[in-house]
């Protein structure tokens, strides 16, 4: 059993805790900016802030990497992402809050690309999908608490507690050398070429999952806000983080054994409908939103994995990190674009037309699914 393994324990150890801090203030921080002054419709630039470094760092941790190391590059993010985040409760200023955000997103980028590339390295290729899944748990599940309890955290007037507490990564830097020993050997320095080659190869599935971010993102940073008693938004985003947890754990057993085919485009409906339930549950009642959060966390955790299956196996052996830094800068693109882009859908007409033009745009991306499922691997 994968659950056995001292590399996958180590992993899951690592990437808990980083993604613990990531998730306590990807949506309590615009809140926490919104009761510090500033306006609703800004709010979104914090998130905005930290997930730019993030994707402008994924880039180039494939030289970083080459260069010095995993271990040592893993380490250094793992720093930048834990050190500064005690002093958030210094001031609830938009600048400070993005000042601060520029490092940890530094942290966060080299945690995303790596720890998805570790995935694949501690543990046999036959069972690449299980691994991922367990790696996509260890992501998840802090998903799951972290995001609710940073939120309720900040409504609650504790942010002094959410910023120790987001600074978890530093203790993941214990289980770094038992990780590092761990790894099977993998791909050596690439080419220019052969990395090009699979960021390219990378692009469908990612495009799929940039679609499906910009609506979590929406939803992390907006639901909050629209409802700021804090119990519906707390309850909506546990469901999706408990949906989306179980579901891109399950999805990479399921994936190995048959395939992507069909379980791509299922799970792009399912978050498809799901966001469009929130939608309509925010003009009927909070029991449909709910049941749309759930929903749209399932097709939400599996979309992930099955994308990032589908960017390594068409990206190949030799391009998992280049794989993994078109994918991570996908899923925050996607995550930022909600941010900001759902921030000016939401003033214009409400977050309850923002999330189902959001659904309709969801379903329309069902062929780049079903194409990204069915594609064969791309070679230099």
């Amino acid at each position: 059993m994968l659950w056995r393994s001292c590399g996958v324990l180590a992993l899951v150890g690592v990437t808990a805790l980083g993604f613990a801090s990531y998730c306590l203030t990807l949506a309590s921080l615009p809140t926490y900016a919104v009761t510090g002054g500033a306006s609703e419709s800004t709010a979104g630039v914090v998130t905005a802030v930290l997930l730019t470094v993030t994707m402008a760092v994924q880039v180039v941790v494939p030289a970083l990497t080459t260069r010095f190391g995993a271990g040592p590059v893993l380490a250094a993010g793992l720093l930048a992402l834990g050190l500064p985040a005690p002093f958030y409760a210094l001031d609830d200023g938009v600048g400070w809050i993005c000042a601060l955000s520029v490092v940890r997103g530094a942290g966060f980028g080299v945690l995303t690309v790596l720890g998805a590339t570790l995935a694949t390295r501690v543990a046999p290729s036959e069972r690449r999908g299980e691994a991922l899944g367990v790696y996509g748990l260890a992501i998840a599940v802090p998903n799951m608490l972290a995001v609710p309890a940073g939120v309720a955290l900040v409504l609650g007037g504790q942010v002094g507690w959410l910023s120790w507490l987001a600074a978890s990564p530093l203790l993941g830097l214990v289980f770094l050398p038992v990780l590092m020993r761990s790894v099977r050997a993998g791909e050596g320095m690439a080419t220019a070429g052969r990395a090009g080659a699979a960021v390219r190869a990378a692009v469908a599935p990612s495009a799929v999952l940039f679609v499906v971010t910009t609506a979590g993102g929406g939803l992390v940073t907006f639901l909050p806000i629209d409802r700021p008693d804090g119990r519906l938004a707390t309850v909506a985003l546990l469901l999706w983080g408990l949906t989306g947890a179980v579901t891109r754990w399950r999805a990479g057993v399921l994936a190995d054994r048959l395939g992507t085919a069909l379980l791509l485009p299922v799970a792009l409906m399912v978050a498809a409908v799901g966001v469009g339930l929130t939608g309509v549950g925010l003009w009927t009642g909070s029991a449909w939103v709910l049941l749309g959060s759930a929903l749209f966390g399932a097709g939400y955790g599996a979309v992930q994995n099955l994308t990032l299956l589908r960017a390594f196996a068409r990206a190949g052996e030799g391009g998992t990190t280049a794989a993994s830094a078109t994918w991570n800068a996908s899923f925050d693109l996607g995550t930022a674009s909600g941010a900001l882009l759902l921030g000016v859908a939401f003033g214009t007409v409400g977050l309850s037309w923002t999330f189902v033009l959001v659904a309709a745009v969801l379903a329309a991306a069902l062929p780049l699914a079903r194409i990204s499922a069915r594609s064969v691997p791309v070679r230099a």
